[in-house]
């Protein structure tokens, strides 16, 4: 969830959050915690994961924060994503986390039950922190147990992206409401008047999947584990391996080839299923012209979706709470840290922020009408739960046959299925079940890949 623009990274088992292209360094800041001094200056830690975009984009508002707060000092700390998480674990353990962070749906479990998150309600209660002027649903992202563990700063949702130009050159127009048979239709139709596979993986995309579980009563997760079964999956497997076969959907050897392209952009393939906040990709990867459509349906009118968001969370640690929830409330309702910010990490949650920044790039002005007209909708549900561990849980290309069930509770080299041509995922042993389930239901696996 959440949420690079450099970032997509096509997956089974994808993880919320997705790893930021850039390293970069902020101003230093220290392995203390945060600070007072006698002359009633205070001194927070706040750390994020990001590109050098981002940290620019930070920095601008902090500046105007320390500037309404003078006795409040910010010290900054970012990385990529990957290596933000590395160093969180390091802290947390140590009793030593930042007073506020970036943080995603992923994580909130893992870290509450560790006793690292703060419940922000309290801070709420004493007026340091408003819940209200939120886009619709979008604070529900941030809520665990009756806690307010994370204040949502921007959102997306799935979507559907195409190439307008191949599927205007087919006769083809997405519709709201189509369902699963009539996409599959369409995607038939496109591959046999243009020779373009009408998509480039669908049953690869963990939180496609995850919609259309929730389309048929079930999810990805439940508070306590996985929502599927063994049934589910084979059959989700098995449907995707057989359209690759009748070559509707892109090869999956092409789609390695091409990465980190996208085999869309590539012109391998004629739609994707992603976040709706990283279409941008496509225009910058690619030669042609890309739109965002809808999700299709089981029944054609459910779609399964919910808002996803990267949110601000802080330190059950922190030795200035007040502080820090000023911090946060200031990030997420100041409309000029909204018009700095733009859509960096989502469409704007808080309604001050979203009204305030108006883009003027047709992507971005297409991406916040999408979920304008999703919302109004009516489609958007709350989103799946997501138990503790549920960030160790990732599926590169959505195959299993590429890691032996010995090894997939710790990291190893680099396999590849010789069916499908995926590489093998890392994984972290609470996902050795799942593992053991994926292994007994990949088409790769029982062709003895």
């Amino acid at each position: 969830m959440g949420t690079s623009r450099n970032l997509e990274r096509r997956t089974i088992l994808k993880a919320a959050g997705a790893s930021a292209v850039a390293l970069g360094l902020a101003a230093p800041t220290g392995c203390d915690g945060g600070s007072g001094s006698g002359d009633g200056m205070v001194t927070i830690r706040y750390s994020w994961w990001g590109a050098e975009e981002r940290a620019e984009k930070i920095n601008r508002t902090i500046a105007l924060f320390e500037k309404k707060y003078p006795k409040i000092k910010v010290k900054t700390d970012f990385q990529t994503y990957a290596s933000f998480w590395e160093k969180f674990q390091t802290q947390a353990a140590g009793g030593n986390p930042p007073d506020v962070f970036q943080n995603a749906v992923t994580f909130l479990r893992k870290y509450d039950k560790r006793g690292i998150l703060l419940d922000l309600k309290s801070q709420v209660q004493a007026g340091n922190l408003t819940l209200d002027h939120f886009r619709d649903g979008v604070t529900k992202v941030g809520e665990v147990d009756g806690k307010q563990l994370g204040i949502p700063v921007g959102s997306n949702t799935m979507a559907l992206v195409v190439d307008k130009k191949v599927f205007e050159k087919a006769g083809v127009e997405p519709h709201t409401g189509w369902t699963w048979d009539d996409y599959f239709k369409d995607l038939k139709t496109v591959r046999d008047r243009t020779k373009v596979p009408g998509d480039t993986g669908y049953f690869t995309i963990m939180y496609l999947y995850d919609l259309y579980l929730r389309q048929n009563g079930k999810a990805f997760y439940t508070k306590d584990g996985l929502g599927f079964d063994k049934a589910d999956l084979t059959e989700w497997w098995t449907d995707g391996y057989n359209r690759v076969k009748a070559g509707i959907v892109t090869d999956p050897k092409v789609v390695q080839q091409d990465s980190p392209k996208s085999s869309l952009s590539a012109g391998h393939g004629a739609s994707e299923f992603t976040w709706d906040n990283f279409t941008v990709r496509y225009e910058s990867e690619g030669n042609s012209t890309y739109g965002l459509a809808p999700i299709p349906t089981t029944d054609g009118k459910h779609t399964g979706q919910y808002l996803a968001s990267l949110m601000l969370s802080a330190s059950a640690h922190t030795s200035h709470p007040k502080e820090v929830a000023r911090f946060i409330d200031f990030m997420v309702h100041d409309p000029e840290v909204g018009k700095i910010m733009g859509y960096d990490r989502g469409i704007l949650a808080g309604t001050e922020q979203y009204d305030a920044y108006k883009p003027t790039d047709p992507v971005n002005k297409e991406i916040a009408q999408y979920e304008a007209d999703t919302a109004k909708a009516g489609v958007l549900g709350e989103i799946t739960p997501h138990p503790s561990g549920a960030d160790t849980i990732e599926w590169r290309a959505g195959c299993p046959a590429t890691t032996p069930r010995s090894t997939a509770s710790r990291p190893s080299r680099t396999w590849r299925c010789s069916v499908t041509g995926c590489p093998r995922p890392s994984w972290g042993s609470a996902v050795a079940r799942a593992a053991a389930l994926a292994h007994r239901v990949c088409p790769g696996v029982r062709r003895g890949a």
